[in-house]
């Protein structure tokens, strides 16, 4: 799939937590966007950031076509992320993208799919079930994070199937973590695709291996290039070391060496 390198124009810069804002953006001369498919990424060009030297990997969120709008879920963790997050209407931000690989769609529209998702995570989640609605599948979607506040888009998902929650204190769905969640217990599910902490994208790929469910992984690597020439975000898999930016980030768990 071919790169672009482009100037896009913030429409849009939403605070959805103290620790998140979703970004908008659009093309400058209204032409349309390139191609973004669900599990895809963009390396993003923070500018006026001393500390920042390099770009900052994105999961695409949701491609609104009818608005011709990116939306990038941003989470603030360090000097990069909280600059790109003052942004405002108007201005400009460079970015390079489509990066990275897709999410695998099943040919068959019956199958019972689950999207799990936690904390930004639940990112590229969203727009793999849009995709899937308007293919005609019916996937469900469980998210987990630390409490009620932390639950990020939780509307749209609800218009994209079922949604299941859980928060470690309680405060909304089930207490707990995602793989306790009484839906896996409930339902069969043919395949699942996962985004989030490692820890918890070990033990979704876990349970998939003992429930012999198909499972599909977004890694989270740290990413410097995009492209595959840093080496900072190489994977150790069944087929030797890879940069998950340029194989990945979407992996069939069973292509992983993790303890599963």
């Amino acid at each position: 799939m071919k790169k672009h390198i482009l100037d896009l124009k913030v429409t849009e810069n939403s605070r959805l937590h103290k620790n998140y804002v979703l970004l908008k953006f659009t093309t400058i001369d209204g032409s349309p966007l390139p191609l973004m498919e669900p599990g895809q990424f963009a390396e993003v060009r923070v500018d006026g950031s001393p500390s920042t030297f390099l770009r900052r990997p994105i999961s695409i969120n949701y491609i609104d076509k009818t608005k011709n709008e990116l939306w990038l879920l941003i989470q603030l963790v360090g000097d990069g992320t909280r600059k790109l997050s003052t942004v405002t209407p108007g201005e400009t931000v460079n970015m390079v993208l489509p990066l990275g690989n897709t999410f695998t769609i099943p040919e068959e529209k019956t199958t019972r799919m689950l999207l799990i998702g936690g904390g930004v995570g639940t990112a590229p989640m969203l727009y793999l079930g849009s995709i899937l609605k308007q293919q005609g599948y019916n996937p469900s979607f469980l998210l987990g994070a630390r409490s009620a506040a932390d639950i990020l888009q939780l509307n749209e998902f609800k218009t994209l199937g079922e949604v299941f929650l859980t928060t470690e204190d309680g405060s909304l769905g089930e207490k707990g973590y995602v793989t306790q969640h009484s839906v896996l217990m409930k339902s069969k599910f043919d395949k699942i695709y996962t985004c989030g902490p490692k820890p918890m994208m070990v033990a979704v790929a876990q349970y998939a291996n003992a429930h012999d469910i198909d499972c599909e992984v977004s890694l989270e690597n740290t990413m410097a290039c995009g492209i595959g020439a840093c080496l900072c975000c190489v994977e150790n898999t069944k087929d030797g070391h890879v940069c998950v930016c340029k194989e990945g980030p979407v992996f069939n768990t069973n292509k992983l060496l993790w303890q599963i």
